[in-house]
């Protein structure tokens, strides 16, 4: 076939207007909307099936898919949408343009980058007085009430000041005076000075011009009974930091003189920092834009107040106050009182003293909750139903929120102790006591090696008040409990999460509770044992088989099988796409403050996470209107999608296995009635029996039949067995492979890549020198069985590489006969047994690869975007695509040795010949004939090229009309005599 032959189109057939007339809608890849009115030959009266004229007939939409300009193999995706056809409609094809785009934003700095000069003209405009009519008279009046008709509506004076921070002036220029005048509502803006040759700026000018701010008065009233604040006096606002003459006001007689001032300064949206004599205050909305930056962004208030500083004079030869202490002091005040707005203490008539365990929490709207969003006589809920009435929650801890011993309590006390986020620390049914109880018991892990287990008996707590935190959100909407928060003294112990646990919970009522923990395999173990050890006032009263464990879908892989079907999400009714994974999205929003509140006390640190908590809770409560619509949408799309897909499938199976399905259904049935423990009747657990034994095993099978026993009966192990002789070259052989891909896979290696090969083939040139000196034992006559080139490579006198040397194995010996008499007795054997295993476990690295290729490519459509990220994510899936091909080699070369020892038998049936189109995950279809000759074309799509044997690039196929499952996924045979599939 010339290169050019596979680019030809097909030609349509001749349409004629008396045939079939059909109107097909489809969407081109420049996402045009194309409506088509075909005509086809008619079948006349035979009507067969099978003729060429009625093969447009059957499925104009597909012909006309494949047959269009824009041709796509994503045939049977949302390329094709049928519409019925339109009698106006007479041969017409109807392009309906998509809107026209803003194409704006599409490159800014390149239309940007021509009109730079213009842009820093303006910018160095400032830096002088600008034009004559600005500067030629000042821009204020001389009178100061603007409302009456006066003679003098210009002012006179020399305009040499103007507004540095031009907020609310622009370019105007003031005489001294009218500056003053201008500045009385906004006397936090700096102002500058022409000298005659340029603008000269001092913090204090206004204060020098003898600006005074009265509070208790509208603006332009001087109180005449005024009492002057200190000359320090200190006012934080977002254009900097400024000194300000303060008169307070002296009206009132006979009140608390420091209340008096401290509800002035209030008023005048001015938080005191302190109760007595402010010296220092900060503007409300400097506040709240470090609230903002602080939850969102991690910042400081030390990098905070800085960056006011250095927004206030930057040289810093004229530095301000350091006022950086009381304003933290404000920012505690400020988090502490809004967290009481948000609870609402402020209507209550005992205020805040009044407030009980975790109700300055925002709660999640969209969870269960009595008396909020429940019907009533919701307790007699149709057992079918239940699960809408699951509580999610999600536990885990966080190693990074650590806590050093600043401080002490007695100095700087936790206020509103286990009134919001955090549990309730003191008292006899509080937290620290009932750790203090349970600080000694020790905890074993006997699944999976776990951080949080291994920290559980850590020594790494010197100088720490808390190694970090575990918390309790809700497991579906993200968002903390109340009371579910607590700080770990030493690791992840099982007394610090049952407390946390059980007070986030303790004040609801509850039927069912779902429970995801990534240790819950063991902590579940004696759960409710512990329970009769907490406070009476806080025990659970759920039922214990209405609640539920499970385990992170990310976290359980790394469990023992064991733990995967009781502890899955996916095996669960009512779970939906609960993943329990959202509480690490929390820490990741947290974990930015982690370097700050290290070092606070603990007050000052519990009063900035419950901010920040807080804030997370809220602007998640703000979102989910929208969010949960979309979920919404999503769910009745993709279910009646899934439901009815399944619906079909069931009723196939039905039609063929009715008994078989019944048996199916009422095992599922009573699995999922349940929680379980243990793997045991589970219907998603595959049986072990049957199934192929890995190389290991075999090996280890072979190392137990290798002892020798003497006549004492004790066992001595030889220095040199066939099973390890064999065991050497199958790890060279593997070792050979991967330096082989490795080498082919950089066309042009660096130095520092070179010297890596280097010394890679001198490591193994040893391992083959050490495998020949075996080999004179376990084959003393291989050599007479070889030609005189193989003669040369054994005794290492050829020129290969160390990865292109053969080992001689007894598979690589073709004739049987030969076989036998220059090996030892049984020696093929092994090596066959090896080979199956070895068969087995390459393909087993066959499918985990495609499994994380298809997850990774996943990922990287969702959530990477730029160039970096992309061009990461394209180098991750080359190293993946590299694993594949190494375990696809593996398989080939093994089943080959197989075939060559073993000759052909059964066992073909579960180890068949492994062609490239048979690599492919699930959700992959076999490349076609064309699409393999389209290599360049398929790049740019997202397909398969090979390069050195490397595939480059692995995209995911559409067309699943198209699709076919790879026999690699197939856990049985496929002979006739299997009884299912």
């Amino acid at each position: 076939m010339s290169s050019q032959s596979h680019k030809k189109r097909i030609s349509k057939p001749q349409m004629v207007a008396h045939g079939t007339v059909s109107s097909v809608s489809h969407t081109t890849r420049d996402q045009r909307r194309v409506r088509t009115r075909y005509g086809t030959l008619d079948p006349g009266p035979s009507g067969g099936g099978g003729s060429a004229q009625n093969f447009w007939a059957e499925d104009p939409a597909t012909q006309a898919a494949r047959n269009a300009e824009d041709f796509s193999y994503q045939l049977g995706d949302n390329s094709l949408e049928s519409r019925p056809a339109d009698p106006s409609e007479d041969g017409i094809t109807v392009v309906v343009p998509k809107a026209a785009r803003n194409t704006t934003w599409d490159r800014p700095m390149k239309r940007w980058w021509p009109k730079v000069d213009e842009y820093l003209q303006e910018a160095l405009r400032r830096e002088g007085r600008g034009s004559p009519k600005v500067y030629a008279r000042c821009g204020g009046s001389g009178c100061l009430d603007r409302r009456r008709e006066c003679p003098q509506r210009e002012c006179d004076g020399t305009p040499e000041w103007r507004c540095a921070d031009q907020a609310c002036a622009g370019e105007v220029m003031y005489c001294s005076e009218c500056i003053v005048l201008v500045h009385r509502q906004h006397p936090t803006h700096f102002v500058e000075r022409w000298t005659g040759t340029h603008f000269v700026r001092n913090r204090r000018w206004l204060q020098i011009l003898g600006l005074r701010v009265q509070l208790g008065h509208p603006p332009g009233v001087v109180c005449p009974f005024r009492e002057s604040a200190a000359h320090d006096f200190v006012l934080y606002d977002l254009t900097g930091v400024h000194e300000i003459n303060v008169d307070f006001c002296g009206c009132e007689v006979g009140e608390d003189p420091a209340e008096l001032r401290r509800v002035q300064l209030m008023r005048a949206c001015w938080w005191p920092a302190t109760v007595d004599v402010p010296n220092t205050c900060a503007t409300f909305r400097v506040l709240k834009s470090f609230q903002t930056l602080n939850c969102m962004g991690k910042v400081s208030a030390y990098h905070f107040v800085r960056g006011l500083e250095k927004c206030t004079n930057h040289d810093g030869l004229d530095a301000p106050p350091d006022r950086r202490r009381p304003f933290m002091h404000i920012i505690r005040q400020w988090r502490e009182v809004k967290r009481f707005k948000r609870g609402k203490r402020g209507y209550f008539e005992d205020g805040v003293m009044g407030t009980g365990r975790g109700e300055l929490v925002l709660p999640c709207r969209a969870c269960p909750q009595p008396g909020w969003n429940l019907p009533e006589g919701w307790e007699n809920i149709d057992p079918v139903y239940k699960f809408l009435y699951f509580i999610f929650l999600a536990v885990d801890a966080n190693f990074r929120l650590s806590n050093r011993q600043v401080s002490s309590e007695a100095l700087d006390p936790v206020l509103g102790d286990g009134w919001g986020y955090f549990c309730q620390r003191y008292g006899s049914d509080g937290y620290n006591e009932h750790v203090a109880k349970h600080a000694n018991e020790e905890e074993l892990s006997n699944c999976s090696g776990f951080q949080a287990m291994f920290l559980a008996n850590s020594k790494r707590t010197k100088g720490l008040r808390a190694t970090g935190v575990v918390g309790v959100t809700c497991g579906r909407h993200n968002m903390w409990r109340a009371n579910g928060i607590g700080d770990l003294q030493v690791g992840e112990r099982q007394c610090n999460v049952d407390f946390v646990l059980i007070s986030s919970i303790f004040q609801i009522t509850l039927l069912y509770l779902i429970i995801s923990y990534d240790i819950a395999c063991q902590y579940a173990l004696h759960f409710w044992a512990r329970m009769s050890s907490l406070p009476s006032s806080i025990r659970p009263t759920v039922r214990p088989a209405n609640v539920w464990w499970k385990v992170p879908n990310f976290h359980l892989p790394a469990h023992k099988r064991k733990c995967h079907s009781p502890y899955s999400f996916h095996w669960m009714p009512g779970a939906g796409r609960s993943h329990g994974e959202g509480i690490e999205q929390n820490w990741d929003m947290t974990n930015g403050a982690a370097g700050s509140t290290r070092l606070m006390s603990q007050a000052n640190r519990a009063i900035t996470l419950e901010d920040i908590f807080g804030f997370h809770n809220y602007d998640r409560l703000l979102a989910m209107h929208r969010v949960l619509l979309h979920r919404l949408a999503v769910a009745i799309k993709d279910g009646t999608a899934h439901a009815t897909s399944f619906e079909a499938f069931t009723e196939g199976l039905e039609a063929e296995r009715p008994e078989e399905v019944r048996e199916w259904r009422a095992w599922v049935e009573r699995w999922e009635s349940t929680q379980h423990t243990t793997a045991d009747d589970s219907p998603f657990e595959v049986e072990d029996e049957g199934k192929e034994k890995s190389l290991r095993e075999i090996q280890l099978e072979i190392a137990s039949e290798e002892f020798v026993c003497t006549g004492g009966g004790a066992e001595v192990e030889p220095e040199h067995t066939p099973g390890a002789f064999l065991s050497l070259g199958l790890e060279i052989e593997q070792t050979q492979r991967k330096l082989t891909v490795d080498v082919r896979a950089l066309k042009e290696p660096t130095a520092t890549q070179s010297l890596g090969f280097t010394k890679r083939r001198t490591t193994l040139l040893r391992q083959i020198r050490r495998f020949r000196q075996l080999q004179r034992v376990y084959m003393p006559a291989v050599r007479t069985a070889l030609s005189v080139a193989q003669k040369a490579v054994y005794d290492g006198h050829g020129e290969e590489l160390p990865e292109q040397t053969r080992l001689f194995l007894p598979s690589e010996i073709e004739e049987a006969e030969v076989r036998d008499r220059v090996c030892a007795a049984g020696l093929a054997e092994v090596e066959a047994r090896m080979r199956e295993g070895e068969a087995g476990e390459a393909l087993e690295g066959v499918r985990k690869g495609l499994r994380t290729r298809t997850m990774t490519n996943r990922f990287k459509i969702r959530n990477f975007t730029g160039q970096f990220l992309l061009t990461r994510g394209q180098g991750m899936l080359r190293l993946i695509n590299i694993r594949i091909h190494i375990a696809k080699l593996r398989y080939r070369y093994a089943r080959a040795a197989l075939l060559a020892l073993r000759g052909h038998g059964a066992w073909e049936e579960k180890l068949r010949v492994l062609r490239d189109d048979d690599v492919r995950a699930l959700n992959e279809r076999a490349l076609t004939n064309e699409e393999k000759a389209e290599n360049e074309h398929w790049a740019e799509l997202g397909g398969a090229i090979i390069e050195g044997g490397v595939a480059r690039a692995a995209g995911v196929a559409a067309g699943e009309g198209s699709h076919t499952l790879s026999w690699i996924w197939y856990d049985v045979g496929t002979g006739e005599e299997e009884p299912m599939l």
